[in-house]
């Protein structure tokens, strides 16, 4: 019987040249780096570069943080009139903010006079001596020297003249120039008091039919009486009830004036002067309001007291 052979270790075989040709030709892979050793490379690169790192890190997130902000924060309201007026408001405690007409009057007041004019009445026959009578108008301060514009038919054939002042001061005046054309007439006081205030002027020239403006006198001689309305008109022409003086450019408005009305000033709701009252229309000749009323442009006011032109 023929016995299989037995082989104690295996021999490998010759390659054959194709085989070794070909292994020759194709490098072996190179060994893959284990997991471990990539860590430390990373904690090595980590430690070595940690400050860079941080702050980096640092402004991306904040980088992000200004974005959310920015994309959670909606856009600001403009803040209009209305916001600022109700803040106001708000400040005062829910208090109503005063009329246009009161803040006209607050600024014009300190400038405000009561003038009242003594002239004595003709004697009448087995009648005693003539009596005193006077007259009472208003008017407005409008220089600091204590220089004072009324109308003209307020102090006219006057005696004397005195004025109190808003301070409750009172002071005798005198009459340092007229303009009978315009009914006007500049009056100086010779005590002053201490704290005097004068008007504002503003510019006649630059109002409108509409434009609100008040009214400051002493009507009948209760004052001082505040009135308001708006401007009717411009150049108008006025005649006075009893055939006396043709006035003309005057400015027309239906703020309520009555006699002790005239000389006192025509206001913007600015706090300005611009007129000095002088008359009133009533076509039924009664010398009480019917919406009519007139005053010179304190620009021809103005030149009769020498201050230049505005």
């Amino acid at each position: 019987m023929k016995r299989a052979s037995l082989y104690s270790a295996a021999r490998p075989r010759a390659a054959s040249p194709a085989a070794a040709r070909a292994g020759a030709a194709s490098p072996e892979p190179a060994p893959a780096t284990p997991p471990a050793a990539r860590a430390s490379r990373l904690k090595s690169f980590g430690s070595r570069h940690q400050r860079p790192l941080l702050l980096a890190a640092g402004a991306l997130i904040a980088a992000l943080l200004v974005a959310l902000h920015a994309a959670m924060t909606p856009a600001p309201r403009r803040i209009t009139q209305r916001d600022i007026d109700n803040a106001v408001r708000h400040s005062l405690e829910t208090k109503p903010l005063p009329s246009r007409a009161a803040q006209a009057y607050e600024a014009v007041a300190p400038a405000i006079v009561r003038v009242q004019g003594v002239r004595k009445a003709e004697a009448v026959a087995d009648a005693g001596p003539a009596r005193a009578e006077g007259s009472t108008g208003s008017g407005v301060v409008v220089h600091e020297s204590g220089v004072i514009l009324t109308s003209l038919h307020v102090i006219e054939g006057t005696e004397s003249i005195a004025v109190d002042f808003a301070t409750g001061e009172h002071s005798e005046a005198e009459v340092i120039a007229v303009q009978p054309e315009n009914d006007l007439a500049v009056l100086r006081a010779r005590t002053l008091p201490d704290d005097l205030v004068p008007a504002t002027l503003g510019a006649a020239a630059d109002l409108k039919p509409g434009d609100d403006v008040i009214a400051v006198g002493f009507p009948f001689g209760i004052g001082p009486s505040v009135t308001s309305g708006v401007i009717s008109g411009l150049d108008r022409e006025y005649q006075a009830p009893d055939g006396g003086r043709s006035l003309s450019r005057l400015i027309q408005f239906d703020a309520a004036a009555n006699p002790g009305s005239s000389g006192g000033p025509l206001v913007t709701a600015a706090g300005e002067v611009v007129g000095i009252v002088t008359g009133i229309l009533n076509p039924s000749d009664q010398r009480v309001f019917a919406g009519i009323a007139f005053a010179v442009p304190i620009e021809t006011a103005a030149s009769a007291v020498g201050l230049p032109p505005f």
